[in-house]
């Protein structure tokens, strides 16, 4: 059984991983993309995306400028954007351009305060991060940190980069298979239970006490 986990879930180090960027097609022609082929070390694939403008792993990001911030804003539209972007473990909302120009429009004349409270209620009740930008590049730039920083996150979760040779970090490699359970779970979970065999047949009680609410996924794993 555990065999199968492994083979999908092993990440080997050797062979080098590109930071991927999914973007969609309507920001083929802008200048974050000519940005972002520039450099080498990125797997950019362009793909028509339903919601958002940039994939990154489990992180959806909608880029605005600050007029189509507020134009969206007023008609509405952005609104929808954010309902739709809930769909995603992480959030962000990136919006380029000068941020002292949001509260100096005169042709809309929107009280200043309503674009902060708005801006407010996108970071509290949708719980989507905001990103101001200075232009195109400062906008690529975050984006490539972040793909690196979730490629390095990726690789940090496994043992599997070498055979495991000592019982513990047999049993590690083991626990280590399974969604979202890292080095650090797995340590807690050895110390509490010693060995694999108690940790599958713990109560879902005990095991929550560790894994919280991936509790259950861990035991539909085990189960079926």
């Amino acid at each position: 059984m555990f065999y199968n986990i492994f083979e999908k879930l092993k990440i080997k180090r050797n062979n080098k991983q590109k930071p991927k960027i999914i973007i969609d097609i309507h920001e083929k022609n802008s200048l974050i993309l000519s940005e972002l082929k520039s450099n080498n070390e990125l797997d950019i694939i362009i793909h028509s995306l339903k919601i958002g403008d940039y994939l990154i792993a489990s992180t959806i990001i909608e880029r605005k400028t600050i007029n189509d911030f507020v134009s969206s804003m007023l008609n509405k539209r952005l609104i929808q954007q954010l309902k739709n972007m809930q769909k995603y473990k992480n959030r962000i909302l990136i919006i380029e351009g000068n941020p002292e120009s949001l509260y100096q429009d005169r042709e809309t004349k929107i009280n200043p305060n309503s674009i902060r409270g708005f801006i407010l209620s996108i970071i509290t009740n949708y719980n989507i991060n905001i990103i101001f930008t200075i232009n195109h590049k400062d906008t690529a730039d975050y984006l490539i940190t972040l793909a690196k920083q979730q490629l390095k996150k990726r690789a940090e979760l496994s043992m599997h980069s070498r055979i495991p040779k000592t019982i513990k970090e047999q049993k590690k490699y083991i626990l280590e298979a399974f969604p979202d359970i890292g080095p650090k779970k797995s340590e807690i979970l050895l110390k509490k239970f010693k060995t694999l065999n108690n940790v599958f047949n713990a109560s879902e009680e005990d095991l929550q006490e560790v894994l919280k609410k991936k509790t259950k996924e861990f035991r539909d794993i085990l189960n079926n």
